[in-house]
């Protein structure tokens, strides 16, 4: 067997209007962002343009891959 290191830290923010702050918390990790989502809801519901929004806020780099199934 190989050596290897695996490391699985998840943070879950949970919340009213916690959308609005997710740029803050990106912005701890660097500057570079992946936006990945499915489907229309995001868009639908207003969520997309919140989270947009609070990244921008934040200067950071966003790459989007939509439409995953």
């Amino acid at each position: 067997m190989e050596n290897f290191v695996f490391q699985c830290c998840t943070k879950i923010i949970f919340g009213k209007n916690t959308e609005e702050n997710v740029g803050k918390e990106a912005a701890n990790y660097g500057k570079n962002i992946l936006l990945h989502y499915g489907g229309g809801s995001i868009k639908k519901y207003g969520l997309y343009d919140k989270i947009i929004k609070s990244l921008k806020e934040q200067d950071l780099n966003i790459t989007e891959l939509g439409g995953v199934q």
